[in-house]
This record gives structure tokens, C-alpha cells and sequence, in this order.
């Protein structure tokens, strides 16, 4: 009840507006315990960002994962701090290695021609559990933890609205998710 709040701008689909809004925090001179990156888009059609990414893939993934590295600084002197990246069951019906097992950058930010939703989707949540991973082997030592967590389909949102597919899958499973 004597918490101040205040709402800050972030748009995670620009690495500009990701870098302003990491800038405008740190002149605020706070400390930063906890950093929850549970943004999200599913089953968009493909889009590349002003970055000239594709879409998801920045939302998703990279947005965060530039936003961890901008305020890192800041999650060390604030220590003991957490940052928890929700990710997605999902994570386990994709691969983002080629055939000789390397990275494959195209798999992250595919072409138009190459993309389909639900892969894009679940290439990013794989990528959010790996940042995670190495973000916790690098930073707990300085008292900074970092976890990745599936939500669970606890709570119904609307982030299947893109497709009326996924709209009529979600329907079908909101019996057993739980409401606000």
C-alpha cells in the first residue's frame, strides 16, 4: 500500500525504444530486484520489425534479451536480484541447430518464404530458456538468478487472436484453464 508505481514506456519490436527505456531507468537511479520479461506475441503473420528482424523473434527473445544485457549493471549493484524469462512448454517441439548440429541464425528471423507462426513461436521460447540458463551461470555468482518459467494455460488472454485456428484451439481448452 506505500508502493509508488510508475508506468514507463517499452516497445520491444524496436531495439531503439528497448535501448531509451533502459537509458531513462537508469537515470532514475533505482535499484532493480526483480525483472519479469513476459512479453509476448503468437500466431502473428510474418513481419519484420524496424530492426529488420522477424517480428516474434524480436518481441520475444531478442527485446528481452537486449533489455537483461542494457540493465545488467544494474541487476549486479541492486544484488541480491532475479530476472525470470516465462517461456513456453512449447520450447520442446523445435530445434534451432542445423543439420551438423551449429546454430542456424536463419531459423531465428526466418524469411517470409521460411516462416510459419507457431515454429517462430516456439524457436523464440527455446531461445528465452537458453538466455536464461547461461544469464544464471554468468550472474549467480554476483547474486543475480535468473529462471525460466511456463505460465501453465492457467489464465485465459487473447494472444491466440491472430488466427482463427489457435482462436478455436484456445476455446476448446479454456474449460480448463482458470479465469482472472
Amino acid at each position: 500500500h506505500k508502493a509508488k508505481v510508475e508506468a514507463m514506456t517499452l516497445d520491444l519490436a524496436s531495439l531503439q525504444s528497448v535501448q531509451h527505456f533502459a537509458e531513462a531507468f537508469k537515470s532514475k537511479n533505482l535499484p532493480l530486484h526483480i525483472l519479469i520479461c513476459n512479453a509476448a506475441v503468437f500466431g502473428a503473420p510474418w513481419s519484420l520489425t524496424e530492426d529488420g528482424l522477424e517480428s516474434t523473434f524480436q518481441v520475444n527473445h531478442l527485446g528481452h534479451f537486449y533489455l537483461v544485457r542494457l540493465l545488467e549493471d544494474v541487476l549486479r549493484q541492486s544484488s541480491p536480484a532475479r530476472v525470470v524469462v516465462v517461456s513456453s512448454e512449447s520450447h520442446r517441439f523445435t530445434e534451432i541447430k542445423d543439420s551438423s548440429g551449429k546454430l542456424d541464425f536463419n531459423l531465428l528471423s526466418p524469411s517470409k518464404k521460411e516462416y510459419w507462426a507457431m515454429l517462430a513461436y516456439n524457436r523464440s521460447k527455446l531461445c528465452n530458456i537458453l538466455f536464461s540458463n547461461e544469464l544464471n551461470r554468468r550472474l549467480s555468482p554476483h547474486g543475480v538468478t535468473s529462471n525460466s518459467v511456463h505460465p501453465g494455460n492457467m489464465i485465459y488472454s487473447s494472444i491466440h487472436r491472430n488466427w482463427w485456428v489457435y482462436t478455436l484451439l484456445f476455446t476448446l481448452a479454456r474449460p480448463f484453464t482458470k479465469s482472472m
